[in-house]
């Protein structure tokens, strides 16, 4: 199956009916650019990377693992593999790939928003990026990555072939409910929730980030939340008045009480896995439109302590990339 296709009938993944419902935290860990101006390949800087020890310490103290989906600049850090290494030998990290192509070697294509997507890329030219960059986490970091996220989302008609040869068991690029079409990016209206097989003789599979509907309107919401993309002020509108909104499971944008109100629906849904995610760039004010300053970051860890306190009440449990691979049921 092509990532960017929506599945007509998904063979969904089944795991091992014990595991119960489990959730992921997985943080886009990655460079620090301007996201209000046009990609470059040369303005960026990593100055965040010190702030991933504090993250990774309230990790720990919260017992939750953080999935860390590295890019290039971050994966030849020698500050960010000082920091993250002693975790991830420990088992209390996991690192997997984060492509963003336009600062991945080897530097082939011209940098435009249309190649800002890895799966728009020649198919040799996606496989050579990926291949350096998880040659790179491996030394990097002493760890083979086995979980995948495409930058921006950007999957293309190739990428499930290239990961599945390049050792990669899980992506997670398909960001359902959304749709990146405008910039040559994929569609992901009215993807699947639950994991599903990509190939699974390759034993490849899609583990969507988890976005969800709230309100009355619910169940309308995959057909009239696009409905008003051309007046999105009543989408405002109707979060607002609590008719429907639509939540995506990340501090960025999103309130706690929001993000609780999504996990419920989540859950009663039965999905079997939540997946959280954010973008690192946004452990320091200042690099992102939701981190400005010292009290938002407060907010920030405030959001985690929330989330994690409330998904404890719930009995959903923090689980590894390595604890969902072995728990899939193979008959």
């Amino acid at each position: 199956m092509r990532i960017p296709d929506l599945p007509s009938n998904p063979d969904f993944v089944r795991f091992q009916p014990e595991c119960g419902q489990r959730f992921v935290l997985t943080v886009d860990t990655e460079e620090e650019f301007d996201w209000l101006k046009p990609i470059a390949r040369e303005e960026h800087t990593v100055h965040t990377v010190a702030r991933l020890a504090k993250f990774q310490e309230f990790c720990e103290g919260q017992q939750v693992v953080p999935i860390y989906l590295i890019d290039y600049p971050i994966a030849t850090s020698p500050a960010a593999q000082e920091i993250l290494r002693p975790a991830i030998a420990a088992g209390k990290a996991e690192v997997g790939v984060q492509l963003h192509p336009w600062v991945n070697p080897p530097h082939e294509e011209d940098v435009t928003e249309y190649n800002t997507f890895a799966g728009n890329l020649p198919h040799d030219l996606e496989r050579a990026k990926f291949r350096t960059l998880r040659d790179a986490i491996e030394r990097g970091f002493g760890a083979t990555p086995l979980i995948y996220r495409a930058g921006r989302y950007g999957v293309g008609p190739n990428s499930a072939d290239i990961l599945a040869d390049g050792g990669i068991a899980i992506d997670s690029s398909v960001r359902s409910s959304f749709d990146y079409s405008a910039g040559g990016g994929p569609n992901f209206r009215g993807f699947p929730l639950r994991p599903y097989w990509l190939n699974r003789d390759k034993a490849l599979m899609e583990m969507p980030l988890t976005t969800v509907y709230w309100g009355p309107l619910r169940q309308l919401g995959p057909w009239l939340y696009p409905q008003m993309w051309r007046v999105p002020r009543l989408r405002g509108v109707l979060a607002r008045i609590g008719l429907l909104e639509r939540i995506p499971l990340t501090p960025e944008g999103v309130t706690s009480e929001e993000a609780i109100r999504g996990i419920d629906i989540a859950i009663d849904e039965g999905l079997p896995v939540l997946v959280f995610s954010f973008h690192s760039p946004s452990l320091a004010p200042g690099y992102t439109p939701y981190v400005r300053s010292e009290d938002d970051l407060d907010r920030l860890y405030s959001w985690w302590r929330d989330v994690f306190g409330y998904l404890k009440q719930r009995g959903v449990a923090n689980t590894r990339v390595k604890d969902l691979i072995a728990s899939v049921a193979l008959a």
